[in-house]
Order: structure tokens, then sequence, then C-alpha cells
């Protein structure tokens, strides 16, 4: 529950700065009739959204088991894919987020009210795909047939929805550099677990060999019953049998990422402060 928490405050503060860059750059401009369509492309956004998480979730009912655990393992492949991606891009580009925005909606402007409504459709929708695939990907490693991973990822967009409103009328400042830095480096782990889950899936299909050959088995002493054993499997898809395929790939993309990912976030130059004019850019929305 936690770790949906997590996602659901991380991606929906993303998609909350981003509207919120938006909304406050028409205002300025004084296009406030072009809000219109910012908001129709936001509803779409979040409509598509929608109806991709409900198509991932009851779209495979129906299929034989080995067909089901091939999509979601291939699935759960491609959203640690994308949100390795969507960590690394944003530890880079944060502090550059409302400039880059700023020339896009100039553009979108310029085309038309309707490439507005567009513009914010794909900005807004990007995210929304995003969230719903891992949130489906981590909800399905967690194999929790319960409510809790939809409730944490509710509670966590609410949140973000709450901050993010905050963050628009000057309530809260927040650097968003070290917030994604550090949900990021949580993240990471949160992935690996996902990509190890992938990989059983498609042990369980009969597209990977080794099912049967496991790197441990600790389940007498981390029950998966057990509170501490939910615990790990809802925050980390920690399993306590762990086939080779699995132990290999969490490895891997564990020492891989977080050495990159280290690199990139706290050992690269630090950027030029901002002069005043650019400071708003650390709130992302002033």
């Amino acid at each position: 529950m936690f770790a949906n928490f997590l996602i659901g405050l991380r991606e929906g503060l993303e998609a909350g700065l981003v509207i919120g860059i938006l909304v406050a750059y028409l205002v300025k401009i004084e296009r406030r009739d072009l809000l219109r369509q910012l908001w129709a492309g936001v509803a779409l956004a979040i409509a598509g959204s929608l109806a991709f998480g409900a198509l991932l979730t009851f779209g495979p009912n129906g299929l034989t088991f080995e067909a089901q655990e091939v999509i979601g393992g291939s699935l759960s492949i491609v959203a640690v894919g994308l949100i390795t991606w969507m960590i690394f891009w944003m530890a880079a580009t944060a502090r550059h987020l409302k400039a880059d925005l700023h020339h896009k909606l100039s553009d979108a402007i310029s085309a038309g009210r309707w490439a507005v409504l567009v513009m914010a459709l794909l900005a807004v929708g990007r995210e929304g795909l995003e969230t719903a695939l891992f949130l489906w990907a981590g909800a399905k490693a967690s194999q929790s047939s319960s409510t809790g991973p939809l409730i944490g990822a509710l509670l966590g967009i609410a949140a973000a929805a709450a901050l993010s409103w905050a963050i628009y009328r000057g309530a809260v400042r927040l650097d968003l550099r070290k917030f994604f830095a550090w949900t990021g480096l949580f993240l990471v782990f949160v992935a690996a677990g996902v990509l190890a889950y992938g990989v059983h899936d498609l042990q369980e299909a009969g597209v990977l060999p080794g099912l049967h050959h496991l790197a441990f088995d600790v389940s007498a002493q981390i029950p998966p019953s057990s509170w501490y054993g939910s615990l790990l499997k809802g925050v980390f898809n920690f399993s306590p049998q762990t086939t080779w395929g699995e132990f290999v790939v969490w490895w891997l993309y564990l020492l891989i990422t977080l050495f990159f990912f280290i690199r990139t976030v706290w050992l690269s130059p630090a950027p030029a402060r901002p002069d005043a004019a650019n400071r708003g850019q650390e709130s992302a929305v002033a």
C-alpha cells in the first residue's frame, strides 16, 4: 500500500505541477480564454488513463493462465522501463520543467486554441498512462486481492492534488530536485521488485526457464502471511521463494540503476544558482 501511495503521490504531483504551470502561464499572459481548452485536454487525459487502467485490469480476463502470465510479465517489464526512464528524466529536467512547458505552450498558442487542448492532453496523459501501468504492475506483483493497493494509490493522488494546489497558491514551496531525487531512489527498489516478478510471470508461463530453481527459500523465517512478510511484499515485492532468474535480474537492475542514478543526481556538478527572475522554477508554478 505504501509503495502505491508513493507512486500516486509522485506521479500525481508531476501531473499537478504540469497543470499548475500551464494554468499559471495562461493567466500570466492574460489568455484566460484558453483555459477551457486546457481543462478539456486535462479531462481527456484523465479519462484516457482510467480507461487504460481498466483495460489492463479486466482485459486479460478469459485468457488462458499462460497467456495472462505472458501479458502480465511483459507489461511489468515495460512498466519498469517506463518508470526508470521517468525517474532519470525528472531528475535531470525538474529544474527546467517550467521553462520547457512555457515554450511548448507558447508554440501551441501560436498554432491555435485546439493545439492547446492537444498539448495539455499529451503532457498530462503521459503522466497518467505511466501511473496506470506502474500501479497495475505493482499491484499485480504484490499479489494482493484486497483494495489496499487501490486505496494507497488514491490517497497518494489525493495528497498530490492538495500539495499541487498549495504550491500553485503559494502556500508551499517545494524543492522539486530533492523531492524527485529521494522518491526516485525509493522507486528504484520498487521497480527492481516489479521487474523480478515480471520474470517470475514469464517463468510460470514457460517463456523463461528456471521456475523450480530457487536461489533461496526463507518462507519459514519470513512467512508470506506474516505482517512483516506482507510489508516486504507490499513495499518491495519481496518473495520468500525467489528463483535464480528473479535474483539475478533484481540485483543487476538495482546495481546498474543505482550507480547511474546516484551519479546523475548526487555526484553531478551542481547547477548554477538561478537568478531572481528564474527562482520561481524551484516551486515550479510561481
